[in-house]
């Protein structure tokens, strides 16, 4: 039977603005590990859904509370001296949201954080004053990310079970020689001051028990964590622990500790992470705390996934018969699958590049991604979508409750399963190293590389004067000729003899800004009109130049044309407003013309020049399209029923997003 589809797990970050010093460095780093990494988009990198809570002021609390957005919902709770001594923010605290699918983990900045009630009361707190200064990163990783693995993934209950439920790491190691010992040694006693459990040697099994059973038994219920050193790989029961564990479909990770050189490197000791440690002899708390660091996120990356496949599976949207691995297919254990007649593996996100999965055709295996099958090559041919995408103002919004990367990543995966399908992209300015449009055209090039007949995969749209004697736009036309296509838009007919069409006009004087927007309204109405649909997301509510936020405009200008447009509004900015106006009716401070014009310098002397000119933005006649917009009209145009589009609008979820957004653009005629 199919079910809707519901993240397995979301994490949640409270703290106060006066505790910003101690706590941002903690969080960023735990953000880093458990999301996906930007700047290397085909990592192996975790995706878990994170969420923050803070505001612009320590004497206030957040405006809203962590909800229920999945099967588990950890909250981690920053508390201090500030939390429990601001009446306002004590009450804040101790109300938050508890039950079976909610699990608060207090994290006390100082003392004072240990004595909360409420929600915190009873609950023993992680003491983050206690950790040293200079490896604080690295402990926040270790003992956070556990809490995430033993509430989140374990499939023990965590407030019963006690350390039963913590993670179980297996030290895989050579006994020859004396590095892979003495590390395993230190590794092992500082485990036995955690609540982790381990498995150090063979000298650990009870007399009477059988030695082969009991490795195997550790085994399948551990994250296997080899020591590498030089002996390693030619030992016969490293190698038989590494194929248990990858038979066992066991999280591992390799740290690499080569003194000198070995002749083989083990192939079944690949397709894992691997941590390096430099040959001194010697092993320090700070390796240790990499090394147990790098263990959880990969239990963790290897439980999550697997639950993402399972929950994806049961949403129907991959087959029931597919087996479900955690890294992509190898080849021993296709053999093994193929003998319980299994020919169709999903593993999780991204896909690997074709060069490297040939074998999969000749061996005769499906292997596939939730969100990509070879068959979908070609379904979005000669389809023009647009992409309306833009970045919020900062890192961590206390009103959008996600961090701009979030925004990055989506946008990152849409590109590249568009692209994948043989879509053309259009979109309109950010030529800018590192911007979205860098990422995009690396990729069509990879695309281009493997087609018998490359094309141009990109439409860049510039207003006029964006094109006019700038270095960088000849640049990137130079070089990425052989993927984009640049669109200048003229300047309207009716501005072309105020100004000189081939000197650039600088947006320094409201005169000059009235210009801009009208040249940027008419190269938005332009590739509206030439695309087959439009993806909108995030999207600046001020600090923007034109008549209105530019992604809002965009938006009502495909909402005039009866184009199909797929609003993702849980990834914040102006879009997560329109999508408030469009379900509940309200009125989004950002789409009124009193907030535009206290948030927008000399945004009131435009908008009285394109008054006279009969160009202004109307907000109220904006937020009446937008409140008479019907779910039922946007969901039909875009290939879905009603329900998916209303979780479109909702979702926090990169996934599940782009899985709508595809199907509905299957269902869209060009």
């Amino acid at each position: 039977m199919k079910e809707s589809y519901m993240s397995p797990l979301a994490v949640s970050f409270v703290w106060n603005l006066s505790d910003q010093e101690y706590v941002l460095p903690i969080i960023e780093v735990l953000r880093v590990s458990l999301a996906r990494d930007k700047n290397r988009p085909f990592s192996r990198g975790l995706n878990i859904p994170l969420f923050f809570f803070n505001s612009s002021s320590p004497v206030i609390p957040p405006k809203n509370k962590p909800k229920k957005l999945a099967l588990k919902n950890i909250i981690f709770v920053f508390t201090s001296v500030n939390t429990l001594g601001n009446e306002k923010w004590k009450k804040y605290i101790e109300s938050i949201p508890a039950g079976d699918s909610f699990h608060i983990i207090p994290v006390a900045v100082d003392r004072n954080g240990l004595a909360h009630n409420g929600a915190l009361f009873g609950l023993n707190c992680i003491r983050m004053y206690e950790w040293a200064q200079v490896d604080i990163g690295l402990y926040a990783t270790v003992f956070l990310s556990h809490e995430i693995y033993r509430f989140g993934l374990c499939t023990l209950n965590p407030n019963k079970e006690g350390k039963s439920s913590s993670i179980s790491i297996f030290l895989s190691h050579a006994k020859a020689g004396d590095t892979g010992r003495i590390y395993s040694e230190r590794i092992k006693q500082f485990i036995d001051n955690t609540n982790m459990n381990r498995f150090f040697d063979a000298n650990e099994i009870s007399p009477g028990y059988g030695f082969d059973n009991e490795i195997i038994e550790h085994i399948k219920k551990s994250t296997l964590v080899a020591l590498e050193s030089d002996a390693y790989s030619s030992r016969y029961w490293c190698q038989r622990e590494i194929l248990l564990a990858k038979e066992y479909n066991r999280p591992v990770i390799v740290v690499n500790c080569l003194e000198d050189y070995e002749d083989r490197i083990f192939p079944a000791a690949s397709n894992v992470p691997c941590v390096h440690l430099a040959s001194s002899g010697d092993i320090t708390d700070k390796d240790i705390l990499r090394i147990l660091a790098a263990t959880i996120i990969e239990a963790i990356r290897f439980e999550y996934s697997m639950k993402c496949l399972e929950s994806y599976k049961r949403a129907r949207w991959i087959n029931s018969d597919c087996a479900l691995v955690a890294r992509p297919p190898e080849i021993r254990q296709v053999i093994k699958l193929k003998k319980e007649n299994k020919k169709m593996i999903c593993y999780p996100e991204p896909p690997i590049y074709s060069e490297e999965a040939d074998w999969h055709e000749f061996i005769g295996i499906e292997a596939f991604t939730p969100l990509w099958n070879k068959e979908d090559q070609n379904c979005f041919y000669q389809k023009r979508v647009g992409l309306s995408i833009s970045d919020f103002t900062t890192s961590y919004s206390s009103s959008e409750n996600i961090h701009q990367d979030c925004l990055v990543n989506l946008s990152q995966d849409i590109a590249r399963h568009l692209l994948a399908r043989s879509a053309i992209l259009i979109y309109g300015g950010d030529l800018r190293p590192g911007g979205f449009t860098e990422f995009i055209l690396d990729e069509a090039r990879i695309l281009n590389e493997r087609l018998t007949e490359p094309s141009i995969h990109v439409e860049n749209h510039l207003a006029w004067p964006l094109y006019i004697s700038n270095t960088e736009v000849v640049a990137w036309r130079a070089r990425y000729n052989d993927v984009m296509s640049t669109k200048e838009h003229p300047i309207p007919s009716d501005l072309a003899g105020e100004v000189s069409e081939n000197t650039f006009l600088p947006p320094d004087t409201p005169q000059n800004l009235y210009i801009w927007s009208r040249c940027l309204t008419e190269m938005r109405r332009s590739s509206i009109l030439n695309s087959t649909a439009r993806i909108c997301a995030g999207g600046r509510v001020s600090g923007y130049k034109g008549k209105m936020p530019g992604v809002l405009e965009e938006i009502i200008i495909a909402l005039e044309e009866n184009k199909p447009i797929f609003l993702l509004g849980a990834f914040g900015g102006i879009v997560k407003d329109v999508c408030e106006a469009i379900i509940d009716k309200k009125t989004p401070d950002s789409l009124t013309l009193k907030w535009q014009v206290a948030h927008n310098a000399g945004y009131d002397e435009l908008q009285k020049i394109a008054s006279e000119q009969g160009f202004d933005a109307k907000y109220y006649e904006i937020l009446k399209v937008l409140q008479n917009t019907q779910l039922s009209s946007l969901a039909s145009l875009c290939g879905l029923d009603e329900n998916e589009y209303k979780k479109l609008m909702t979702s926090p979820f990169i996934d599940e997003c782009v899985h709508i957004v595809l199907k509905g653009l299957k269902n869209i005629k060009n």
